[in-house]
């Protein structure tokens, strides 16, 4: 095994395959967008080549769609990072001490994440609906018919929905991660805080937290990425509206390229989503390198 793992030409040929269907995969697609971007191009004819053009016209056309789409985006990844991530956190806490119960929550828990999200979409726009979705029901069971609301039609609570069924669909799936590092933690290090007197809530600070910092990490980025990139999710439940109040950058530009048929401007989006995606990677693993954080 040793003799193999020093002969270069041996990593090469077991490597080789995986890197070219990475290759032709997620790398291929990305030049080819990002080729693609600089040409005016309805996707059928011949495109024209106007360099950045498609990229200075997503925060200067007149209808500043990008900016909003990128705006709502970014109020999905600070609420999932900040609301989220801590919910994960207490409920990985929690569980990680031995609760009664504790694999039947777990499991639970963990359901939505391999529920498929057009499913999820579904049940949640019945959940929402106006006249006979549970919510508005309880509400009027309850006498607050004042309340009663079309939650995913009006524009001032269209998103906060969309968010809540984000963390309703992911929150397991977080939590099972930070649980699963809580539980590799030594029992012997909790033994010596509690003979040092140290409370429940002491040592979860002081060392579970701590010690989860690179689970806590991948957290933050997954959190991160996976709002920045939505679709799904959003399509399915407003397909952006109302009045592109959760339009987020995906289905922006999906309705660009197949709709509008603007595949320049549309590969510019994407683009965009990448680089984007790509920054605030390396921000995180840089705020995560500084020890001054934990």
């Amino acid at each position: 095994m040793d003799r193999m793992l020093k002969d270069k030409k041996a990593i090469c040929v077991f490597v080789l395959p995986a890197f070219i269907f990475f290759f032709a995969m997620v790398i291929l697609p990305i030049i080819m967008s990002g080729y693609y971007s600089l040409l005016e191009w309805d996707g059928m004819g011949k495109g024209v080549f106007i360099g950045l053009k498609n990229y200075i016209q997503l925060f200067t056309s007149y209808n500043k769609a990008f900016p909003k789409a990128l705006r709502n985006s970014i109020i999905l990844a600070a609420m999932s990072v900040f609301i989220q991530l801590p919910i994960s956190l207490v409920l990985a806490l929690i569980l990680a001490r031995g609760i009664k119960g504790e694999k039947f929550y777990r499991t639970v828990y963990f359901m939505p994440v391999i529920i498929s999200t057009v499913v999820i979409g579904q049940l949640w726009q019945k959940i929402y609906h106006y006249e006979y979705g549970i919510v508005n029901i309880i509400l009027r069971k309850l006498g607050l018919e004042s309340w009663v609301h079309d939650w995913l039609g009006d524009t001032k609570t269209a998103l906060i929905c969309v968010f809540l069924v984000v963390v309703w669909q992911y929150i397991g799936y977080h939590m099972l991660l930070m649980y699963s590092s809580a539980k590799s933690i030594p029992e012997e290090l909790y033994e010596a805080a509690l003979i040092d007197g140290a409370s429940e809530i002491t040592t979860a600070f002081k060392i579970t937290i701590p010690l989860m910092k690179p689970i806590l990490n991948v957290c933050v980025t997954y959190a991160i990425v996976g709002s920045l990139k939505i679709f799904d999710l959003v399509y399915v439940l407003t397909g952006g509206g109302p009045l592109k109040s959760t339009e987020v950058p995906s289905t922006l530009m999906y309705n660009t390229i197949f709709f509008r048929n603007e595949y320049g401007y549309g590969s510019a989006m994407a683009i965009f989503i990448v680089i984007e995606c790509l920054v605030f990677t390396v921000l995180v693993q840089k705020i995560f390198k500084s020890e001054s954080y934990f």
